[in-house]
Order: C-alpha cells, then structure tokens, then sequence
C-alpha cells in the first residue's frame, strides 16, 4: 500500500510534495534562453541596423521627391509609386530581369548538377577539375567580366579561335539577341563552381545503402538517381536554386561593365535602371521607389519557392 497520499478535493489527506527539480528545470531553461538571445543578438542587431533600417530611409526617399543637385525634397506620397504603374521602362526591365533570371536558373542548376554527378565518379584528375570550375567563385566579379569583356570583343579571344576555323564571330554584345545570352553564360561560369560544390557535398550524403539496396532490386543507375538520391538531394536543390534567385534578381556589375543596358534596351534588367535613375538622372525618390519594388518582387519570389518547398523537397511536412 502507498505511504504517498493526496489532497482531494473535500477529502482530508497530506498534500503531494513538488517535483524535485521543478524550480531548478525552469531556471536553468531560462539561462538557455538567455545565452541563446546573447549568440543571437549580435546578428538581429546587423540585421536591423543594415538591413531594417536601411530599408526604412528607402520606403521614406520614395514618398519624396529627392534631386540632390537643387536641393528639392518634397513630399510626394505615393506619386512615385502610381509613377511605376504606367512606367514601360520599369515593366520592361523587370520583364528582361525575369528572362535573365530563368536562364541564369535553368542553365546554372543545371550544370552545377551535371558536373557534381561527374566528379561523384573519383575519376582520375578530379581534383584540378574541381579546382578549374571553383577557382572563378574567388574571383572578383570585375576582374571576372573584364577578362570576359575581352573574349567576346568583336575582334577577341572567341572570334579569333572561330576566324582560324573560317568562321566568322558575332558581335557578342551589340547584338540585341546575343548580348543578354551572352552575358549570362559569363556569370554561369561565375558561380557554377559554388553550387557544383553543394550539389557535391548532398550527393555524398546520400546513404550508399539505400542505393545499394535498389541496385540489388534490379533498379538501374538512372531509376537508383530518379527515386533515391535526387529525392534525398531537393534540399539542396531548394537552397541552390533560391540563392541563385537572389543572385539573378539583383544583377548589376556585369551589365553595367558589358552592355551598360544595351543594345537598346535589351539588358537592361530592373537593378540597372534603379542605378541609371538614381545617379544618372538624379532622380533619387523616384529610383527609391524601384528599388522598393524590386525589394517586393524578390520577397514575393522567395516566399512562392519556400511556401511550394512541401510539395517536392524531402522530409517537409
């Protein structure tokens, strides 16, 4: 029989000691939380001071009417904003920015996966192979496309290599339908090496004996990488292709050292104008107001790929 009694509700009885530990459990929880919120605290207050703030001043310059050369800033409200509405540039920008991004997407995940397969193999020399698609990911971004600029020169590198074949090479940009191609290919061979690295890293965390199970099944190579290792590899795949997102949407060094917007207006994607805008034609408010927008088409980008990720990602519930 237990010595151990209760107080019931009406009923006589000892009343039940606490928990040993309880007291002690809830101080020592909120010394973690405490300690957590220190480690935290240096990157929320980055955060806020270089990011939320920053951010701030931008929406407030968009409600005014900034030309820094007379001196004007003048409350405006949201005339900058219906200004973006009946814009053509703004919308053909955005739209240029949008094709620059898929193809930048497509051909960058692509390739990085590609080339992460065949390094997967240990052939021989795998190591300078890796080296040679990784090393332009240290280089600067203008050291990069000035190399660049070179070898697609009308009279450059890639049409001095056709002309001893008997072809003859394009204009590579001032040709309104190659400048964009061609300038994304440049920042393809830019980062591909980052991404081949991560899609690398998922395929050697694939268990061996998943695969190893499938092989004894009969399954072939093609069904064993379809229904094993790309599934165990869609985290990745959903934080490469978000970066490479960011990446494209905010592109600017290599337009404005390669093609400055053109042809025309072929290249000119939305960060570019934001840039032409403001510093070109002084009209700070009104390419806050772009940058606003870009700021949102971005987020509205980032949250439809995270919001989508249940449906293919593995493991996301």
């Amino acid at each position: 029989m237990s010595t151990q009694t209760s107080r019931l509700p009406g009923g006589g009885g000892t009343p039940r000691p606490p928990a040993p530990g309880g007291g002690t459990s809830k101080r020592l929880a909120r010394i973690d939380a405490a300690i957590g919120m220190v480690f935290v605290a240096p990157v929320l207050i980055g955060a806020i001071v270089l990011g939320l703030v920053p951010f701030g001043y931008v929406v407030w310059y968009a409600l005014h009417d900034w030309q820094p050369l007379t001196g004007q800033f003048t409350w405006v409200g949201s005339e900058n904003f219906t200004r973006l509405l009946s814009d053509g540039d703004v919308w053909g920008s955005l739209l240029t920015t949008f094709q620059f991004a898929a193809l930048l997407m497509v051909l960058n995940v692509t390739l990085a996966m590609g080339l992460a397969i065949l390094l997967n193999q240990k052939l021989p020399g795998t190591t300078t192979f890796r080296t040679f698609f990784f090393s332009p990911v240290i280089v600067s971004t203008v050291a990069w496309v000035l190399i660049w600029n070179f070898l697609v020169a009308s009279n450059g590198g890639i049409n001095g290599v056709l002309a001893t074949f008997g072809i003859t090479g394009p204009n590579w940009l001032r040709d309104a339908s190659l400048a964009l191609p061609t300038v994304v290919v440049i920042q393809v061979f830019k980062g591909v090496g980052m991404n081949m690295i991560l899609f690398l890293a998922a395929l050697q965390n694939v268990p061996s004996e998943l695969k190893e199970a499938a092989r004894i099944d009969g399954a072939r190579a093609t069904r064993v990488f379809r229904s094993i290792t790309l599934p165990l590899m869609t985290p990745t795949i959903l934080l490469v292709t978000m970066l490479t997102m960011v990446g494209a949407m905010d592109v600017f060094a290599p337009i404005q050292i390669l093609t400055e917007g053109g042809p025309g207006r072929s290249t000119t994607v939305i960060s570019y104008l934001l840039y032409r805008t403001a510093f070109v034609q002084q009209d700070f408010g009104y390419a806050s107001a772009i940058g606003v927008l870009l700021f949102f088409v971005m987020l509205g980008l980032a949250v439809l790929q995270w919001s989508t990720r249940k449906r293919w990602v593995h493991d996301e519930v």
